[in-house]
């Protein structure tokens, strides 16, 4: 049986519609990261709220904030960021930004307090991540504590599936360890920043004696 050949107005009218679909995905692909800006921006008012007002000391100190919870106040001067980190690291919690990894240290305590931050989306409050220098500081906001950490080198790249950053940190000390992924826009690599404690400002104390 022989097959007849597509007419021309078939043919133009296959990649009128291929030309459709592919302009549709191009303009998609550009608004993503506006969209998710705007969702993150939504959700850090709420947060920002929450932590001043729904986050006790109590469930802070016992670990009882939820995941997708306001957990911290992230502030890093050199990079004009100011933001606030939810507790855990799952995709949904993400979309606020920025989240604590569980399981690590809080901000202030012994150990390595571990933060994953988006870079191109989701108000990609980790886009500025390879700029920071050691001596650069970095300040966390609890609900009982203001804890200012200093970088402690410059940023370095290491594998998805290498979790010494967060695993392996000089014992006996308070470090943050700041992770994303790299290059920009892909997730081939991380990039890490890793801090050290310098100064921790007990906030209940310092309000008792006001």
């Amino acid at each position: 049986m022989k097959l007849s050949r597509p007419s021309a107005k078939t043919i133009r009218r296959v990649l009128t519609g291929l030309a459709l679909v592919l302009a549709l995905g191009g303009t998609a692909l550009i608004a993503y990261p506006f969209v998710t800006d705007m969702w993150a921006g939504r959700i850090q008012t709420t947060l920002r709220a929450d932590l001043a007002l729904n986050t006790s000391a109590d469930t802070y100190r016992t670990g009882g904030v939820k995941v997708g919870d306001a957990l911290t106040r992230l502030q890093i001067p050199s990079l004009d960021l100011d933001t606030i980190v939810v507790e855990g690291t799952t995709p949904a919690a993400l979309r606020a930004g920025a989240g604590h990894y569980p399981k690590t240290a809080l901000p202030g305590e012994k150990g390595n307090a571990a933060i994953a931050g988006h870079r191109t989306t989701y108000g990609r409050p980790f886009n500025r991540m390879d700029d920071l220098k050691p001596g650069d500081k970095i300040v966390l906001t609890t609900p009982i504590g203001k804890h200012t950490y200093e970088v402690t080198g410059k940023p370095f790249v290491v594998s998805p599936d290498d979790w010494t950053p967060i695993t392996d940190y000089p014992k006996g000390g308070s470090f943050l360890t700041l992770t994303s992924c790299h290059p920009e826009g892909s997730a081939a690599y991380r990039i890490v920043v890793r801090a050290e404690l310098v100064d921790s400002i007990d906030i209940l104390a310092q309000a008792g004696n006001s």
